[in-house]
């Protein structure tokens, strides 16, 4: 199974400005996103972002990073760009792991990657979850 993780992480939230590097256990919450993705079974993982304090914040923990426009409207526009700019193909597995989701369990991925290399009819498909129980805690590592 091989498939690549971009990550896109936005400074300009017009919520929350600067989200990605906001400090979630010591850590900016990009920090901690890519280190899920970086226990999936992905082949490469990289942040597509369209700030330099997020590129520099990424290169600071080792990260792969890569600069994209910032007038994209969505994640999935920074993803498109950063496929253009490593030269991906069409071929390519591409799971596009949102740069707020830190809590995420890193199997997900893999089985995301799974399900699309073995369908091979969808173009694109979002994780989500049914809450069922509000009163789960999360620890960090």
């Amino acid at each position: 199974m091989s498939f690549i993780v971009i990550i896109p992480a936005r400074f300009s939230s017009s919520r929350l400005p600067g989200k990605p590097l906001i400090d979630i256990g010591g850590k900016p919450m990009i920090e901690r996103v890519y280190g899920l993705a970086k226990q999936s079974k992905a082949k490469e993982v990289y942040v597509a972002t369209d700030h330099k304090e997020i590129f520099d914040c990424c290169s600071s923990f080792g990260a792969k990073a890569v600069m994209t426009k910032p007038e994209h409207l969505t994640g999935t526009d920074r993803v498109a760009e950063t496929t253009e700019i490593l030269n991906l193909t069409s071929e390519t597995v591409i799971v596009n792991l949102q740069g707020d989701e830190p809590f995420l369990n890193f199997n997900d991925i893999d089985n995301l990657a799974k399900f699309f290399i073995k369908e091979k009819r969808f173009d694109i498909g979002t994780l989500f979850s049914n809450f069922t129980d509000n009163k789960k805690s999360v620890c960090l590592p």
